[in-house]
């Protein structure tokens, strides 16, 4: 089974530029794909400065669905939007003004990486931050999910009018260049070992180990990559009754697990119950409060909306439709025209049988 990598270099056009991030690209493209990736074969996605979004999310969600490992290296640098005061990754087009709509919320690469089965992926970044960011980082972790090995650092903002140097994926990938992989973490530490010099001793160093076995997600993704999605589904929904018993139907131990079911459903290709799933989430977080530009909330609702495009059966997508309009008119998400999609949408479902 190949491996895939997926490289991921972007920062933004102009002033606001606080890393040469692509120029890390070249390095790691010279660079064989076994040993990117660390299996015999492996597959390998480069995205330079990229400039949607969307486009990335795209190239991310192939990846994450890719059955194999999977190694993702970022280089960038993040920056908060100003409404919701969470981290981004910046892309090509990105603006201190413009981040919620140009840049990549970083709670994507999470959300996308959930369902993956723990050991399976690994993240090496080398990231910059501006000095908002960096005071927020400070006493917040760099959420990448509990199923993912992180290695790498985030780089204070360099001195004004300064472009820095991704200095840590430039030592991996020279490392690499030897034509061996060490074990990640050995990698991240004859990294560190390289731009010592060049480092200050301010960076936030990021080191989190391959998850311990055991973890009932790994179960359930065996269980999906086998073809039985009644085991896995049941398996799923004993973890969301004994949360839903244990914290409560609103509580984010049950929303998790209701979230895994919605994917559950999408893998076994019962796009409808996704759907439904989907915006029952939606709909439950929106009554415990959460305000509808909420990340949780956007995602559940993006997802509720892209599974209903999936649905065959005309009679059921109307059904669906109607309740998915009365959501996005509450929660219009970054997609600028989600809800006259939808509108437009019904109107074509109600001349089908």
């Amino acid at each position: 089974m190949p491996a895939t990598v997926l490289l991921l270099a972007a920062s933004p056009v102009g002033r606001g530029r606080l890393v040469d991030a692509a120029s890390v690209l070249p390095v790691l493209a010279a660079v064989p794909p076994a040993v990117l990736s660390g299996a015999d074969t492996a597959n390998v996605v480069e995205l330079a400065d990229p400039l949607e979004p969307q486009a990335v999310l795209t190239r991310l969600r192939a990846a994450a669905a890719a059955p194999g490992p999977l190694t993702v290296y970022v280089t960038g640098q993040l920056q908060l939007d100003r409404r919701q005061r969470l981290p981004h990754l910046a892309l090509a087009r990105t603006t201190p003004a413009t981040v919620r709509y140009t840049a990549l919320p970083w709670h994507w690469i999470r959300e996308e990486l959930r369902l993956r089965p723990a050991g399976t992926t690994t993240l090496l970044l080398d990231l910059h931050a501006d000095p908002e960011t960096w005071q927020w980082l400070r006493s917040r972790p760099l959420d990448c999910g509990r199923n993912n090995a992180v290695y790498g650092r985030v780089a204070p903002p360099p001195a004004r009018r300064a472009v820095a140097q991704p200095a840590y994926m430039k030592a991996v990938a020279t490392i690499l260049r030897s034509g061996f992989r060490p074990p990640p973490d050995q990698l991240h530490l004859e990294a560190l070992a390289r731009t010592a010099p060049e480092r200050t001793g301010t960076d936030l160093v990021l080191t989190t180990p391959v998850p311990a076995p055991g973890d009932p997600h790994a179960a359930i993704s065996a269980a999906v990559r086998a073809g039985r999605h009644g085991d896995a589904d049941a398996l799923a929904a004993r973890h969301e009754q004994t949360a839903v018993q244990a914290h409560g139907p609103g509580s984010e131990e049950a929303l998790h697990w209701a979230e895994v079911r919605a994917d559950l459903a999408m893998f076994a290709g019962d796009a409808a119950r996704s759907c439904r799933t989907w915006m029952a989430i939606a709909s439950a977080r929106l009554a415990a409060g959460q305000t509808p530009d909420a990340p949780a909330v956007e995602a559940a609702v993006d997802r509720a909306h892209h599974q209903w495009g999936q649905v065959g059966d005309a009679a059921t997508a109307r059904r669906l439709g109607q309740e998915l309009a009365a959501l996005r008119g509450r929660v219009p998400g970054r997609r600028e025209g989600a809800l006259d999609h939808v509108r437009r949408q019904l109107d074509q479902l109600q001349t089908q049988d």
